[in-house]
């Protein structure tokens, strides 16, 4: 069975104001005390984020278990100096970023001037092990479409800068900034994949290749297909259904590449605009189909995705919870519904802020 890691990027917060906290390098400092929490935590770009990764697991509830422990582990670390952790995808209340030190993320921020400021924006990405890179590009080009589906049901951004932004994943139209982000065109094979790769960072545009910003990629570090549409779910549990649906895509996708069935084939327009509906409506309106790129209800085009990836789920055993949580996801508004839920019953983005960090560390 394929295994899957999360990597999860978290929002340091004031535990009583709600407000962002540049303290990133003290929370690491502090959980570099822990041995074995040194390879867990990890720095980004700006001050106000801590990210996590978990080890590969193959079974949901290993999965899940890992990331509850690593939420509550990264809330002991910052309480410890003074802040705690909020899953939230952006930030609710007003805040000016701060960029990391460090070479690279200078560089950042004098190539991209506002863009790098203003990226104070938190994802999760999902690893799925591949056998080779001519699997894990093959993958690539048949899971593009079904990419919207995960973005919507992990929409967890709806405010900015203290507004509601009328978008469910707002992160996701944000992150559209990085010169390199989005869907891709079929490759067909690695040698192209890898050669789009080479052309892109000798335009001097990229510093390097992990600024490869592409919806899905092939990993760096790990013999993996890297799918990064998600924002930070709120939940856990949400958490767990992107990576068993995430698996699911690849396992089909996978087995499309050895029947010799091809790509859809849809143009980067068509997915752009697939992509923008899924971060305008989240999973509370309309949805484009991935198969047609014509409208239908958010929950038909769920319902298509588990169809899609039905017999891959139910040999992991992932299909009824994958139901379960979808279902409830749809009965919610994700993590973008839940928010906006508690901004009418308490009036305060504070409120919904201290009560989304009891919500991850839950």
């Amino acid at each position: 069975m394929r295994t899957v890691g999360v990597e999860e990027e978290l929002l340091l917060v004031d535990p009583e104001t709600g407000e962002p906290q540049a303290l990133s390098a003290a929370v690491l400092a502090r959980a570099a005390q822990d041995d074995a929490d040194q390879r867990v935590f990890e720095k980004e770009l700006h001050n106000q984020m801590l990210e996590f990764a978990t080890h590969p697991q193959s079974g949901m509830e290993e999965l899940r278990a890992e990331i509850v422990r690593c939420r509550k582990e990264a809330a002991r670390h910052a309480g410890e100096i003074g802040c705690t952790v909020a899953a939230l995808a952006t930030s609710p209340l007003p805040v000016s970023p701060s960029v990391g030190v460090g070479r690279r993320y200078q560089w950042m921020a004098e190539q991209y001037g506002l863009a790098t400021q203003e990226q104070l924006v938190l994802g999760c990405h999902v690893h799925v092990s591949v056998e080779s890179d001519e699997e894990g590009v093959a993958v690539i080009d048949r899971i593009q479409p079904w990419l919207t589906v995960l973005s919507a049901l992990s929409a967890n951004s709806p405010f900015w800068q203290g507004k509601d932004t009328f978008y469910s994943s707002y992160r996701s139209r944000v992150w559209q900034r990085w010169p390199s982000a989005g869907p891709t065109e079929p490759f067909r094979s690695a040698e192209r994949y890898h050669r789009r790769v080479a052309d892109m960072l000798a335009t001097g545009v990229l510093l390097d290749e992990g600024m490869i910003y592409f919806d899905a990629r092939l990993s760096r570090r790990y013999p993996t297909v890297e799918i990064r549409v998600s924002d930070v779910c709120l939940h856990s549990g949400t958490a767990v259904l992107v990576a068993a649906l995430a698996r699911g895509l690849v396992e089909t996708a996978a087995r499309e590449w050895r029947a010799g069935r091809e790509p859809l084939g849809h143009s980067v327009s068509l997915l752009r605009l697939a992509a923008w509906r899924a971060a305008r409506s989240g999973v509370t309106e309309e949805l484009l189909h991935p198969a047609t790129m014509r409208r239908m209800p958010a929950g038909t085009v769920v319902r298509a995705l588990l169809d899609h990836v039905g017999d891959a789920l139910t040999e992991a055993g992932d299909l009824d919870r994958a139901r379960e949580t979808c279902a409830e996801l749809l009965r919610t508004g994700s993590g973008a519904g839940v928010q906006r839920a508690l901004l009418k019953r308490t009036g305060s983005l504070r409120d919904v802020v201290t009560e989304c960090v009891r919500v991850t560390q839950a």
